[in-house]
């Protein structure tokens, strides 16, 4: 008996009990009820999807941004993400964005060369 899920009632069972009572049924009768998962696997889940905990191609461009980049193009530039297959780099300068857009070939080798990054082809400048 305890190890039984609780049985539920229909929306409209539900509602009747809650006029009976005198209790507002505040639930939208769009609203699907879903069962209920496993607090372990959800959030187990959400750390491989947001690769928490994990190694990430961004993580390890972004600890070797200098080196692929250079110190001074590094201090005003920041590598933002991969979106298929293209590093997306935010650049704060004009000065520094065009830089990079001359040497994008090179940039894109260098992070190729870095264990989890070969997939990406082409690097995206955005002024940010």
């Amino acid at each position: 008996m305890s190890g039984e899920e609780p049985s539920t009632l229909s929306r409209l069972a539900e509602e009747l009990v809650g006029d009976f009572r005198g209790l507002p049924f505040e639930e939208s009768r769009r609203t699907k009820k879903r069962p209920t998962q496993a607090l372990t696997a959800l959030v187990e889940q959400l750390m491989v999807q947001h690769q928490i905990g994990r190694p990430s191609p961004e993580q390890a461009i972004r600890d070797n941004w200098v080196a692929i980049v250079g110190p001074a193009n590094a201090q005003h530039s920041h590598a933002a993400r991969i979106e298929r297959n293209r590093l997306l780099v935010l650049a704060a300068h004009s000065v520094v964005r065009n830089e990079l857009f001359h040497h994008r070939e090179e940039i894109a080798r260098r992070i190729r060369a870095l264990p989890g990054c070969e997939h990406v082809k082409s690097i995206n400048l955005r002024a940010g």
